[in-house]
């Protein structure tokens, strides 16, 4: 079969290890402790993901994938693109709806993959080098940091699923759209995921299930850090909590210390002290108003071109370009 893979590393596992350093002394050394939700992660914490990711309170992956499924050959057509660019590829399982409708329409020429994960770029890229046929450039590095990398391509459709743009704050959406606007051509469009503000109700249970995945998710970070950094923190002793901010429209996960307790990180020489109910912010995942899109988007320079949706309207996909078609 045709197609070869390239690899290209610009996050090394000591770049790795230096960034969840600096992280966890800031976060952890502030007076409203804060962690990153990409140290959740690991093989454990991806696994535990995926389980979520099926779970019946957790609509966000099977709302997407069924727009995917009804609308990708119209988000192909209407983009034009020969080269798909996967941000935070994973395992690129939703994707592969929008390689097949490219196949189909036979305009995939190449496949790039952004990842700040190795093994799973890897991984991934052979199983798509394999079914499609195609060349696949697979970058390890981190999106907010390494846009300008990517190979280019004569049309580039850029896929950012999930709703992962949720995870940043006002601010941090507002750089990142900006980078992928300087990252890209006239002629590229952006897919862009968002989750949509719905009933408290079903989104704190989407974040808190019935059967504890979440949780153990969310605790699966102290281990984490107890293997990385030579910690003694003790999950049991932190339980988690999701919390709907009506204010700010995002969900927080949080993990809240049942007792007043002293962890030290051997690594870093530190010792973090946590009163009784203080919590660490883990997660903040925004919940999106189709204005609120638009408008963030074009303030980036983009103007959304069109968008699909599911029937109850949970879940929205919209198809931006920049330059000068924005607004």
């Amino acid at each position: 079969m045709s197609g070869e893979i390239s690899l290209e590393v610009l996050v090394t596992p000591a770049d790795r290890r230096a960034a969840l350093e600096r992280d966890v002394r800031v976060g952890l050394g502030a007076g409203d402790k804060v962690l990153p939700p990409v140290w959740f992660y690991d093989e454990t914490g991806s696994r535990l993901f995926d389980e979520i990711t099926r779970l019946p309170e957790y609509y966000p992956t099977r709302t997407e994938a069924g727009i995917l499924r009804a609308h990708a050959a119209d988000m192909v057509a209407a983009s034009g693109a020969d080269v798909l660019v996967e941000l935070g590829s994973g395992t690129s399982e939703k994707t592969r709806l929008l390689l097949d409708a490219m196949t189909a329409a036979g305009s995939l020429r190449q496949v790039v993959l952004l990842d700040i994960s190795e093994e799973v770029l890897v991984e991934g890229a052979a199983a798509l080098r394999e079914r499609y046929g195609v060349d696949v450039h697979a970058v390890v590095g981190d999106f907010r940091l390494h846009l300008e990398a990517l190979a280019k391509g004569e049309r580039r459709l850029w896929a950012f699923l999930g709703s992962t743009i949720g995870n940043f704050r006002p601010d941090e959406r507002r750089r990142l759209l900006g980078e992928l606007a300087g990252a890209m051509a006239d002629d590229d469009h952006l897919l862009l995921g968002t989750d949509l503000v719905k009933e408290p109700e079903r989104l704190v249970a989407a974040y808190d299930d019935e059967r504890g995945v979440t949780a153990a998710f969310n605790r699966n970070v102290l281990a984490v850090l107890n293997r990385e950094l030579g910690g003694d923190l003790v999950p049991e002793r932190f339980v988690h909590r999701a919390v709907w901010d009506p204010v700010a429209e995002w969900i927080e996960m949080r993990l809240r210390s049942t007792a007043c307790q002293v962890a030290r990180l051997d690594r870093l020489g530190l010792e973090v002290a946590f009163e009784e109910g203080e919590e660490i912010l883990t997660e903040t995942s925004a919940k999106f108003r189709p204005a609120g899109v638009v408008a963030e988007l074009a303030t980036a320079g983009l103007r959304e071109e069109v968008a699909w949706s599911d029937p109850d309207g949970d879940f929205r996909l919209g198809l931006s370009r920049r330059g000068s078609h924005a607004a």
